[in-house]
This record gives structure tokens, C-alpha cells and sequence, in this order.
């Protein structure tokens, strides 16, 4: 959508971003009566932050992350849904704090529907939770079995989301080049979504790998950049 990122409080007068602060609400006098000035832009990436520390602090009380699973999974849903691509008219770069998030809240999920988890399972999912705010991910090396599928589809309804936005912002910004790799990353993420995330955890972080180069070029005029986001591509078949 098109926002105008500019607000003006009535009251007081005070301007402010609502792309920092994604609030109405006049950040000196509280003030709820605003208008929004200057040129509307494409927004997307709302002004929200994750925090885990209470899920944490309530881990800490209990044995079980089945007993947490609730709670934890309604932050992370809501975090990850807020999140997008392109802020004020400008394209955001896929970035491990929503990708650590997207993979926290499928571990989640694969966590209890497993009948008997085992011990790595249980250590990657406590991981996930220490580190997720921080944009900590762990290493593809690192991924247990039972995790695989849970890391790809997390990253493919990352990069899906990514593909929407990033599609809406070369329509204001045409780029042909940029626009065909974007159609095969998201080739590629509607295969994971397929197969429900059974992809090799290498080829999911390709995809990730892939996106930041695409951006990268799109943003910093990298050439190079976006060279290798096709080979990476074509070596994924």
C-alpha cells in the first residue's frame, strides 16, 4: 500500500515518521489526532520489534517447551506477518531477525507434533529461542534431521512474501533483469512450498543467499551481484 510517512500532530504540532514508529500517535503529547504529510509511499515493514524475553523467563519455569508452545508461536505469528519488504518506497533486504522467527515458529510446530523429540531436536528449538530476537540462525550444519523441513518452509514463506513485495516495488522501479531472477527465486519457493519444506537446508539458504544479492544489486547498482544471484540460481536446477 501507499502511506504518506510523514504525521503532524493537531494538538501540538510535533512531526514525526510513521515509518520508525508505525503509530498514529503523537510520540510528545500522546495525542491520537494526526495527519499524514508529504508524498504517499509503498510500505510494507511495519515498525515492530521481537522480543522473546518473556517466553524465555516462562521456559525457565517449566520443563516442557509444549508448555510455552501457545504463547511463544501467537508472538512469532504476529511478529512475522507484520514484517515486510519495502519501507517508505525503499527495498529491504531479507534479514535473519524474520528468517530466525519464520524457523523458530515451524520448529515450534514440528516440536509437538513429534511423538517422541529427541534431544537434538529439543537443544535446536531452545537455540532457536535464545537468539531468534538477536537475528541469531543457526548454521546449515547445525539443522537436525527433524528440523530440515521446518527451515525450509519457514524460509520459503519468508522469501514468498519477499517475492510479493519486491514484484509491487519494480513496478515503480521496472528492471528486466531484476524481474526474471525474482520469477526464478519464486519459481524455486513455490517448489519448497510443494514438497513442504524437504529441501536440502543448502538450497534453502541459497535462496536466502540469492534474494540479498538480488537486492543488493538493486540497491547498490552491484552488477556483480546480481551475476552471481543467477549462478547460485541455475545451480539449483
Amino acid at each position: 500500500m501507499r502511506i504518506r510517512g510523514r504525521r503532524r500532530c493537531k494538538d501540538c504540532g510535533r512531526e514525526w515518521s510513521y515509518y520508525e514508529t508505525g503509530s498514529v500517535t503523537c510520540p510528545d503529547c500522546g495525542s491520537l489526532r494526526s495527519v499524514g504529510v508529504g508524498e504517499r509511499e509503498r510500505h510494507t515493514d511495519s515498525a515492530v520489534e521481537l522480543d522473546l524475553s518473556e517466553h524465555r523467563a516462562a521456559l525457565g519455569e517449566h520443563t516442557d517447551i509444549d508448555d510455552v508452545a501457545d504463547e511463544l508461536k501467537t508472538t512469532l505469528r504476529d511478529y512475522v506477518r507484520q514484517r515486510g519488504f519495502v519501507r517508505g518506497g525503499e527495498l529491504l533486504t531479507v534479514d535473519d531477525t524474520v528468517l530466525a522467527a519464520a524457523e523458530l515458529l515451524h520448529a515450534v510446530d514440528v516440536f509437538e507434533r513429534t511423538r517422541d523429540p529427541d534431544e537434538a531436536t529439543r537443544l535446536y528449538v531452545l537455540g532457536l529461542l535464545r537468539g531468534a530476537d538477536d537475528g541469531e540462525r543457526p548454521a546449515p550444519s547445525a539443522v537436525p534431521d527433524p528440523m530440515t523441513d521446518a527451515r525450509g518452509l519457514a524460509y520459503a514463506s519468508v522469501l514468498s512474501e519477499f517475492c510479493s513485495d519486491l514484484g509491487t516495488w519494480l513496478d515503480d522501479n521496472p528492471d528486466p533483469a531484476a524481474s526474471r531472477v525474482r520469477e526464478t527465486i519464486d519459481t524455486h519457493v513455490t517448489r519448497v512450498e510443494a514438497v513442504h519444506g524437504d529441501v536440502p537446508v543448502e538450497s534453502s539458504e541459497a535462496l536466502v543467499t540469492a534474494s540479498r544479492e538480488l537486492v543488493a544489486y538493486l540497491t547498490e547498482d552491484d552488477e556483480a551481484a546480481l551475476s552471481t544471484a543467477r549462478d547460485r540460481l541455475s545451480r539449483l536446477g
